[in-house]
């Protein structure tokens, strides 16, 4: 999968992911949401990834969700990207 909206590097065994939408101060999209679940899964399958970093690029970390995205998410199912995310997180 290649990454629109967040950043993924490992080094020295330490995963950061960056929320990468600064202009948006990082509110999450579905986009995002599926981004994040993604890289953590990654982040889960390398046994060389010792701890991950979440952090977020420009003067925030995040805002919560995008609230220009709403609409568009409504279209689809908002909560199974957030469901995987939250499974992933709390993993």
């Amino acid at each position: 999968m290649s990454y629109e909206t967040i950043l993924f590097d490992i080094d020295q065994n330490v995963a950061t992911i960056t929320l990468n939408r600064p202009d948006a101060r990082n509110g999450l999209t579905i986009r995002m949401v599926e981004e994040l679940a993604h890289a953590l899964i990654r982040c889960r399958a390398d046994p060389n990834v010792r701890a991950v970093i979440v952090k977020g690029a420009g003067r925030g970390f995040c805002t919560g969700g995008d609230v220009k995205a709403f609409g568009e998410s409504l279209r689809t199912d908002p909560l199974t990207p957030m469901r995987t995310l939250a499974m992933h997180l709390h993993a």
